[in-house]
């Protein structure tokens, strides 16, 4: 969504108005479903995530100020909402296949970079989207997340790092190494 038309909707949503909310469930809405999805590995759960992150909007949009960027905001809050759900479960979530589509028809797997790239190019179909979803599910939590905030997200490190409030040295360090600890785990396979 363009800064101009985003900036209308947050005013509009603040007020109070319904067109704003709609508008930026209309921006946000498939990626955070997308989010929720892949983070909780039901769909059911995405669908409770994104409702009670539209409640959460109508409650705390009123606390955003527009000095910093929205979308660093919105899913700081979705990650918190993850973060709470596992704590209620006591159970970490299983990731979903990640082969789905992120907009662009690249999946996860073909974004892993590395000196061994036809290890990912070597694996096609399910059963590269199946060895990828275990091994991110050997990954920590923290590290799962920026991964998925990164790739699904189209978040930048920089707001990952404010979003969990570390250095933008220490995003770094976990998301390179989550990704090199996925190339290793993926050429065991």
């Amino acid at each position: 969504m363009e800064s101009d038309r985003l900036g209308i909707a947050i005013k509009s949503a603040q007020a109070g108005e319904p067109e704003g909310f709609s508008a930026l469930m209309d921006a946000y809405g498939q990626r955070l479903y997308g989010y929720f999805f892949r983070a909780t590995a039901s769909h059911h759960d995405a669908e409770d995530l994104l409702g009670e992150m539209m409640l959460r909007l109508v409650q705390r949009l009123k606390s955003y100020d527009d000095r910093g960027r929205f979308e660093p905001w919105l899913f700081r809050v979705a990650a918190n909402m993850v973060r709470d759900r596992i704590r209620r479960v006591k159970t970490a979530p299983a990731i979903t296949s990640l082969s789905a589509d992120k907009g662009e028809g690249a999946s996860l797997a073909d974004q892993i970079p590395g000196e061994n790239a036809g290890v990912e190019a070597g694996m096609l179909g399910a059963e590269a989207s199946d060895e990828l979803t275990a091994a991110m599910e050997k990954l920590d939590i923290n590290t799962r997340q920026m991964i998925l905030l990164r790739h699904f997200g189209d978040m930048s490190f920089k707001d990952i790092a404010k979003m969990f409030d570390c250095p933008l040295g220490t995003v770094l360090a976990k998301v390179h190494r989550g990704l090199r600890m996925l190339r290793e785990l993926m050429s065991e396979q």
